[in-house]
């Protein structure tokens, strides 16, 4: 692991340290290396205390970990990293990753769906997932109960990666214990928290994010209206990947969700010929986005009554950082500089979207 890999996970393991601001910390910056001396200036600027930095002890047992666990890492803006994820609007700065690598290079559909899935559902997933593996795709989900699991099993023998919201080690849910070893011997196990990690709530929607930045369409069957499963969906939406959801009786609340998703537009599917039709293999744009993380980016000067106007436009409630540009008449340039330094001090709550609030 060279120095340069070291000084990143320092800057990924730091508090307050998130995807986008450690993109930005690097095209600003050119290096990690140079953003970690940076850090305390920038903090100070933003009118709070540097974040407590992941020291190189750290880091170096936790790359022990991981080799010691068979895994190993993708880093964003590298070799082998996900071509698709680097297009999403918080791509994970690193990954860990333990079973086939290759697979990455197939083009990806997400399965996902409820947790308390029917007989029926799981019977449905299971099929397709074998289907979609059979024509060379590979199947992406998240190892949870239900949908995940008919999906994991389905694709097993063909190929397919599950993205799990712990740490590479941690087993979630218990009863998973075997499927998951399955997935990373047979395809790919992809996490972005630490090793030793546990699960937590707000652990699944940034794996979520992964699941729909991983794939160029995302199936869903079964899904409460306010389900983690259509979250997944609404991200691959942002991403403009395809979403496509099964039908279900309105008796069924599990079917809520998808009818929802269809009644919005989501293509409607009964068949893997049907996902193979709406994904289009022979059309799939490649990736258009590169990030910066070499290149140095000139840094914008901001003074003191430009953080206070920005600032006090700030609140509890997420906003557009366009809409902080358009309100603040600040230059567009200006507005992530002052907002990266509030973020480093403390000051600044990053949400899906591209929205901000006060923490």
């Amino acid at each position: 692991m060279t120095a340069d890999r070291i000084a990143r996970l320092r800057l990924i393991r730091s508090n307050s340290i998130g995807p986008i601001t450690y993109v930005q910390l690097l095209a600003r910056f050119g290096s990690a290396q140079a953003a970690l001396a940076a850090i305390p200036d920038l903090a100070a600027r933003g009118g709070g205390r540097p974040p407590q930095l992941a020291t190189q002890s750290e880091i170096e047992r936790e790359m022990e970990t991981v080799a010691r666990l068979g895994a190993r890492y993708l880093f964003l803006g590298e070799e082998g990293y996900p071509p698709l994820l680097t297009e999403t609007d918080a791509p994970p700065p690193a990954l860990i990753v333990k079973g086939d690598v290759g697979l990455l290079d197939r083009q990806a559909v997400a399965i996902v769906g409820a947790r308390n899935a029917s007989a029926a559902a799981c019977r449905f997933a299971r099929g397709l997932a074998q289907a979609l593996g059979d024509a060379g795709l590979l199947v992406v989900s998240g190892l949870a109960r239900g949908v995940d699991s008919a999906a994991h099993d389905g694709a097993l023998a063909t190929g397919t990666a599950g993205v799990i919201a712990g740490g590479i080690d941690i087993i979630y849910p218990p009863e998973n214990a075997d499927r998951q070893r399955a997935v990373a011997e047979q395809g790919l196990l992809i996490a972005e928290m630490p090793p030793g990690t546990e699960p937590r709530g707000r652990h699944f929607p940034r794996r979520n994010r992964i699941i729909a930045g991983l794939a160029t369409g995302t199936v869903v069957i079964e899904a409460a209206p306010k389900s983690g499963s259509l979250i997944t969906a609404r991200r691959a939406a942002d991403y403009g990947r395809e979403v496509m959801a099964v039908p279900g009786s309105p008796l069924d609340p599990r079917a809520q969700g998808c009818n929802l998703l269809i009644r919005e537009g989501a293509t409607l599917i009964q068949s893997a010929e049907d996902v193979i039709e709406a994904i289009r293999p022979s059309e799939i744009a490649r990736p258009r986005k590169t990030v910066p993380v070499r290149d140095t980016v000139p840094a914008a000067n901001a003074g003191d009554a430009d953080r206070a106007a920005l600032a006090g436009l700030l609140g509890p409630t997420p906003v557009p950082v366009d809409e902080l540009i358009r309100q603040s008449g600040l230059a567009p340039a200006l507005v992530p500089t002052i907002l990266l330094e509030l973020e480093l001090a403390g000051r600044l709550e990053r949400h899906a979207g591209g929205k901000v609030s006060l923490p």
